[in-house]
């Protein structure tokens, strides 16, 4: 899993804002952080550097595999989101990004309300510090203590 090379560069966080935690995150070439829904905080993606695949929309069917290949009643499919895109995720909506190409992506990420989101990068990069293969129960641990309902696996080639 790649998580440690994605990069995360907190930029405010809930010791500034009661608002929303804001953060740069460099998305390595392979990443997919899988599907996944939150119940209590909103985001907003803007693809600052290359091109992810992004899904933000309720599927006709979440399939446990492979999100890329999902589709929304109204014929909503995965988009290609380049320099400029914005992407933003109401509470309990399915969403996803991965970078499909050979260079890393980098997008200015906000979550609103703080610092659930901080927080559990701290954490999931202390899972992951001692490299080799994650600890899956710490971090589906994680996962639940910061409302992160995992719908698809995070992956990495």
């Amino acid at each position: 899993m790649a998580t440690p090379a994605q990069r995360v560069t907190f930029k405010v966080t809930g010791t500034h804002s009661r608002m929303a935690s804001t953060f740069e995150v460099e998305v390595p070439p392979g990443f997919d952080v899988g599907a996944h829904v939150h119940t209590r905080s909103e985001e907003l993606f803007y693809v600052l550097e290359g091109e992810l695949d992004v899904l933000a929309f309720e599927p006709r069917i979440r399939t446990p595999d492979n999100w890329r290949h999902w589709e929304s009643r109204s014929g909503s499919r995965v988009v290609r989101a380049t320099p400029g895109t914005v992407i933003v995720v109401p509470p309990g909506c399915p969403h996803a990004f991965a970078n499909p190409t050979d260079t890393p992506a980098k997008m200015f990420f906000q979550a609103s309300p703080p610092p659930d989101h901080e927080r559990y990068f701290e954490e999931l990069l202390e899972i992951l510090r001692d490299g080799g293969p994650p600890d899956q129960e710490a971090i589906e641990a994680l996962r639940e203590k910061y409302d992160i309902q995992q719908l698809t696996p995070l992956r990495h080639r």
